[in-house]
């Protein structure tokens, strides 16, 4: 008999290569077969296989084939490679189309869906939608890993993203992007209120020399230019409603530039908004917040508005996107807090 120490060292490190999380709505069907319709190029036999060796799990445990799934039962598919960076896996994930025609795609991008494969994030993206829901997207600007992308916003971040569908669009909307003629507006929810209550912020931004995850403010010449044009919407006494319009799009722009300022996004564990920073030690409010921080498990940043010229056209299109759930929810809770405080 082996020794178990050894046969734990010779078993296989197995890759997550895709994660679906079940919709709300889906009825009782077998995993095979709602594998069949979720994953490209996957014939029944390799997924039965797969799910016979324990590559499919679904809640963290091994299943049948027969096993039917419920809704947001979490489904991971693991096997024995690692994804290849520039291997996109088409995925048949929904997209929130707000504006499409032949040259570009406006869609409002949910909080929580990363926007390309990377590490630890190969499937689930927007880009394996959009290559499961589009043909030839282009990729000259972006490499092959995220064809049709001009720009991106945080996993964490919701709102509106627009898509190159070909080589002139993603030409086109590059020079503006680069131009900085892009009109982008934020809503960001943050702790305390802003003092002006209108005001810009410019300054150097880029990694932090002590922690490579977080991005800070530096010295001149040390990160890349960035400005951000901020105004108090709504004063809650505690928290406050902002409008951010970038001038440019500096990885993390917003969320750095408000935790420079002294008001980090509410519940933005990265730059320290998911503690309380304004407000009472009392118990009462203790909970209070935790409830709004449940209710809004991310950063309160949603961007709210594009607007650029069409590359074919040459006409200034502008799109609009309210408030999510769960922003709305945390809003409309401290302003029921402040009322009848």
């Amino acid at each position: 008999m082996q020794d178990k120490s050894f046969m734990e060292e010779e078993e296989l490190d197995l890759y997550e290569h895709h994660k679906i999380i079940v919709d709300k709505g889906q009825k009782p069907l077998r995993i095979d077969k709602y594998l069949m319709e979720r994953l490209a190029n996957a014939t029944r036999t390799k997924i039965q296989n797969a799910i016979h060796a324990e590559f499919v799990k679904v809640n963290e445990k091994a299943v049948k084939p027969n096993y039917k799934v419920r809704p947001l039962d979490v489904i991971t598919v693991c096997l024995p490679e690692p994804p290849r960076v520039d291997e996109i896996i088409p995925e048949n994930i929904p997209l929130d189309i707000v504006y499409e025609d032949e040259d570009v795609l406006v869609v409002n991008k949910p909080a929580g869906m990363v926007v390309h494969p990377a590490y630890q994030n190969w499937t689930g993206t927007l880009v394996n939608a959009l290559m499961y829901h589009f043909e030839n997207l282009p990729t000259s600007q972006n490499g092959a890993s995220r064809p049709g992308l001009v720009h991106r916003i945080d996993k964490d971040t919701s709102g509106l993203l627009v898509i190159a569908k070909t080589e002139l669009a993603m030409t086109f909307l590059a020079k503006q992007f680069y131009d900085h003629s892009i009109e982008r507006k934020y809503y960001a929810l943050v702790w305390g209120v802003p003092d002006p209550a209108e005001g810009t912020v410019a300054n150097y931004v880029g990694r932090s020399p002590k922690d490579r995850r977080v991005m800070t403010v530096l010295d001149e010449g040390e990160g890349k230019y960035a400005v951000t044009h901020y105004k108090v919407i709504e004063d809650l006494r505690y928290v406050s409603l902002i409008e951010c319009r970038l001038e440019t799009g500096r990885t993390h722009q917003i969320r750095v530039h408000m935790q420079h300022l002294g008001h980090p996004l509410f519940n933005d564990a990265t730059y320290g908004g998911d503690k309380i920073l304004r407000g009472t030690s009392f118990s009462k409010y203790k909970q209070f917040v935790e409830n709004c921080f449940a209710l809004l498990p991310r950063q309160a940043l949603h961007a709210a508005s594009l607007g650029f010229v069409h590359p074919r056209t040459k006409e200034k299109l502008y799109f609009e996107q309210p408030l999510p759930e769960d922003m709305q929810a945390a809003l409309d809770k401290w302003r029921r807090y402040v009322q009848y405080e």
